[in-house]
């Protein structure tokens, strides 16, 4: 019993489908620093099929979100699932991705963060900032946090790509306070 109380905790990422590895090479470090714990990625997985919506031609993210709890390890403290496929959850018209608040699972999707799908050259730097916000977003939501009025705030609700870019990847003071604060009440060796 005491070995598992002592058993390090860990972010695993993920993929569902195909994720191109240097995304996951630039998730897991910035995630471990953001987070402080190891992160690792996981095998794929496939994508839900009864996640998907005919007439939308988009998957449903609540179906996928749902399905991402039975693969979170024993040791991981949250899992974040990654999918190229475009998601939505009604009554929106997309999501970016969605998250337990509070719980232990995330899903964010890379297919609205590419250029490309707007018609625009490919920008790799900016899809990996892009990615690496809607990452620390939807984990921030499973330690608590809720949308931030601060619009320079990584908690800040992305309603378009543009609300994406205008905000850092980085928590504003009160959000990090909050975070801290959940994270030590979290991690207490009490718990």
């Amino acid at each position: 019993m005491l070995r598992d109380k002592n058993k390090k905790k860990m972010l695993y990422l993920l993929p569902i489908g195909e994720i191109e590895p240097y995304v996951l090479e630039h998730l897991i470090p910035s995630l471990s620093r953001t987070f402080s714990l190891p992160c690792a990625s996981l095998k794929a997985v496939g994508i839900p099929s009864e996640a998907y919506h005919v007439r939308r031609r988009q998957y449903n993210s609540e179906v996928i979100l749902h399905r991402l709890q039975t693969y979170r390890p024993p040791q991981g403290e949250r899992l974040l699932g990654i999918t190229e496929v475009d998601l939505y959850v009604s009554p929106l018209n997309f999501v970016f991705g969605q998250a337990d608040l509070p719980g232990r699972v995330a899903l964010i999707s890379l297919c609205r963060l590419h250029q490309e799908f707007y018609g625009l050259a490919s920008a790799k730097a900016l899809f990996l900032l892009r990615t690496t916000k809607e990452a620390v977003h939807e984990l921030g939501h499973t330690y608590g946090l809720r949308h931030c009025y601060n619009t320079k705030c990584v908690m800040h609700f992305s309603n378009s790509l543009r609300d994406t870019d205008i905000k850092s990847d980085r928590f504003c003071k009160r959000c990090q306070q909050e975070l801290e604060d959940n994270l030590q009440m979290l991690r207490s060796p009490e718990r």
